[in-house]
């Protein structure tokens, strides 16, 4: 388990990196094209293929979607990010993308620490 969730947490903090970075910005490359949220991310199991060759559920965001929401196209854009519930797809519904942005920033925080402490305690316990 330590294993996997250090991986998860290596995960969660290259996302927070690439948020923090700017780079679901617009590309120099194309301009016009509206970066999504997780889905073009160098993270993305799928990144770069027009039609999904790897299944979402291989992805290390899985166990976050809620199961409503594990059919949609892009799935981990239905986890919650906040106590309203509120999600990626939600809030970019409403056209508000920076504060999905700034909701998803800090799920990672919270997230990762939640994970980091988890993870402190399960070796604490092994030794």
């Amino acid at each position: 388990m330590p294993a996997d969730l250090k991986d998860t947490i290596e995960y969660l903090k290259l996302e927070r990196g690439i948020l923090r970075d700017g780079g679901y910005g617009a590309s120099v490359h194309t301009p016009r094209k509206v970066e999504r949220i997780f889905r073009d991310s160098i993270s993305c199991l799928n990144l770069g293929e027009e039609v999904k060759k790897h299944p979402c559920s291989e992805c290390k965001l899985w166990d976050y979607v809620p199961a409503e929401h594990k059919e949609e196209d892009i799935p981990c854009h239905y986890i919650p990010l906040n106590a309203q519930g509120e999600s990626v797809a939600s809030l970019e519904e409403k056209g508000d993308r920076s504060r999905a942005e700034e909701e998803l920033l800090n799920w990672l925080d919270s997230t990762i620490q939640q994970l980091e402490e988890k993870l402190a305690h399960e070796e604490s316990a092994r030794v």
